[in-house]
């Protein structure tokens, strides 16, 4: 076994452990590292060739109302802001048993690896909640991220983390979120800005050099990396390339699985049970038929999350007796894809999370007309699609922008100055019109309509206004647009030709149907008895958030909670009380 993949995988021979964790993003590694602090002997199985699953791809933030971060920068929230939003955002689908679990126990998640463990953060203390006019939202201090992390403290064993998806960081460079972004976006507007980029590209450029990679890892990969050393550091194996093929049952007790490894099936032993953390179904074309109603033979849905996310763990959790949810308002995390060809033939994923909030954007449908608030949550964005599309017609649309936007901000896959146009132009995914009409006719909208659409949209544009979908008119829009454009940073016109579009389909960022779960992330029966030995977080649980997505970070944040909780109930720790 070479460096690269330096674990340690037995042969043949049954091995005994505490706690399996099948899969090892944010809530399956917050799981090991919590149990292995508690004392249990944990094994981590991945069946990919990497660790960190969609969390490495993430934006590392968690949605943790009250945490400490927050706290301790004078930010002291009433326990029932957050709960009165909530049950605002999630209606029926608001669960009190488990969102109190959540609300109680995640700050105390984010205390436990801040004091224990290599996971650091930095808050979030400026980022809104999605829906600010509902009661109860937050204007910040509900979030926290990753800290940056240097990816040599991890040695040999950074090579089998995820990197970062190659289609948002150029040359496999993460940009954190923030005034990294910030910088970047102004590299060629001020010389600060300027001299921080070069700084970043000239390191990255030598990290490539002598380790094959970036060693600055931001965001999800950060998190991937902290929880990795965390587990790492308490002799915790992560075992790549090892599916699980089965659990094991010793009557009605989940007691291990059978491993498929590099060497061959191993039949692991796990005395306390198995914590299924393996990604949700966000490429299971016979899941999304059942589940999302977009997609009548299960393939028109473009995940950005890794192809890897095949719904194994769902599939075993019901083999053990598990159900899951079939009546969620939205079975996937909804967001707006594009499809970049790479140069290998593959097609690549592209999930449009900052340039729809920027001034001087539309997105149209093809009869050319407007359906959203172009600046809301990327769930809200696919949502309104999908209302606005006729019964049998494909749901798409297109990203449309004058040559000042593409330049300044980017759009998709297409990069802000100075990177080029041309290629991207040649393959066909950014098309170009010099006037609307040819844009028009260059994407197949109806022209009439477009043309209508930017004659009505520009003159209030102008004067910072959008009368048709309020853009800009909530904190959330507004911190993701441009501060520079006043009065509204969300709106301009569209009105310096030549004009571009991208083409925009369904896509996710994960999904939200699960295993369905009681307030210690049991996974339960079809009688709502949990069964025994068995638990679920992150995306094969049950969204705590009921299929509804009011604020980022509702993934990783219940993830890591009730990995944190579940370590407890498996060790037989009861989970520390009090604030």
């Amino acid at each position: 076994m070479n460096a690269v993949a330096a674990q340690t995988v037995p042969s043949q021979a049954p091995i005994e452990v505490d706690l399996l964790v099948v899969g090892s993003g944010a809530g399956g590694l917050a799981s090991a590292v919590v149990a292995a602090e508690l004392g249990l002997k944990v094994l981590v199985a991945e069946k990919e060739a990497v660790y960190g699953g969609t969390s490495a791809w993430s934006g590392g933030w968690l949605w943790i109302p009250r945490n400490p971060l927050a706290v301790e920068a004078g930010i002291v929230e009433d326990p029932e802001a957050p709960r009165t939003y909530l049950r605002n955002e999630l209606g029926e689908r608001y669960d009190p048993a488990r969102v109190d679990a959540f609300l109680e126990h995640g700050p105390r998640m984010v205390d436990f690896f801040r004091r224990r463990t290599a996971v650091q953060f930095i808050d979030g203390n400026l980022i809104p909640d999605f829906h600010g006019k509902q009661p109860g939202a937050g204007t910040g201090g509900r979030s926290v991220c990753a800290a940056p992390f240097d990816g040599r403290e991890l040695g040999p064993r950074i090579e089998r983390l995820r990197p970062p998806l190659d289609l948002i960081a150029p040359w496999g460079m993460g940009i954190a979120s923030g005034p990294d972004l910030r910088h970047f976006m102004n590299s060629l507007r001020s010389w600060p800005s300027f001299i921080h980029v070069t700084r970043r590209v000239l390191v990255h450029f030598k990290d490539l050099l002598l380790h094959r990679r970036g060693m600055q890892l931001v965001n999800g990969n950060a998190l991937v990396a902290r929880l990795a050393k965390s587990a790492f550091d308490r002799g915790i194996h992560i075992w790549t390339s090892s599916p699980v093929r089965e659990l094991l049952r010793d009557g009605g007790k989940v007691c291990g699985a059978i491993v498929d490894t590099p060497n061959g099936e191993v039949e692991v032993r796990a005395r306390r049970g198995v914590m299924l953390a393996a990604g949700g179904f966000p490429h299971d074309p016979a899941r999304a038929r059942q589940l999302f109603p977009h997609t009548p033979s299960g393939r028109e849905h473009w995940s950005a999350a890794p192809f890897g996310n095949t719904g194994d763990g769902l599939r075993m959790g019901e083999a053990a007796g598990g159900t899951v949810s079939d009546d969620l308002p939205g079975a996937g995390a909804w967001a707006p894809v594009s499809l970049v060809e790479r140069g290998d033939g593959s097609v690549g994923h592209f999930p449009h999370l900052i340039e729809r909030a920027k001034p001087g954007i539309i997105a149209v449908r093809r009869d050319g007309r407007r359906f959203v608030n172009e600046a809301g949550s990327y769930y809200d964005f696919i949502a309104a699609l999908f209302a606005a599309t006729p019964q049998g017609e494909a749901a798409e649309c297109w990203l449309i922008c004058d040559h000042r936007f593409i330049r300044r901000y980017g759009l998709g896959r297409v990069r802000p100055a100075p990177f080029p146009l041309g290629p991207l132009l040649k393959s066909g995914y950014l098309k170009r019109g010099d006037g609307i009409d040819a844009l028009a006719a260059a994407c197949g909208i109806d022209a009439a309509g477009l043309a209508d659409t930017v004659a009505r949209y520009n003159p209030p544009a102008a004067r910072g206004e959008d009368p048709e979908f309020g853009r800009g008119d909530t904190p959330y829009n507004r911190i993701n647009g441009d501060a520079e454009c006043q009065p509204n940073p969300c709106v301009a016109p569209v009105e310096q030709g030549p004009y571009y579009a991208v083409r925009v389909v369904p896509g996710s960022l994960g999904t939200f149907a699960g295993l369905r779960t009681d307030a210690d992330a049991r996974v339960l029966d079809a009688g709502g008895r949990p069964i025994d030995g068995l638990c679920a977080c992150g995306a094969d649980m049950d969204s705590v958030m009921g299929g509804r997505y009011p604020a980022g970070g509702i993934t990783l944040g219940p993830a890591m909670t009730f990995g944190y909780i579940a370590a407890h109930h498996m060790a037989g720790v009861p989970l520390p009380a009090g604030d």
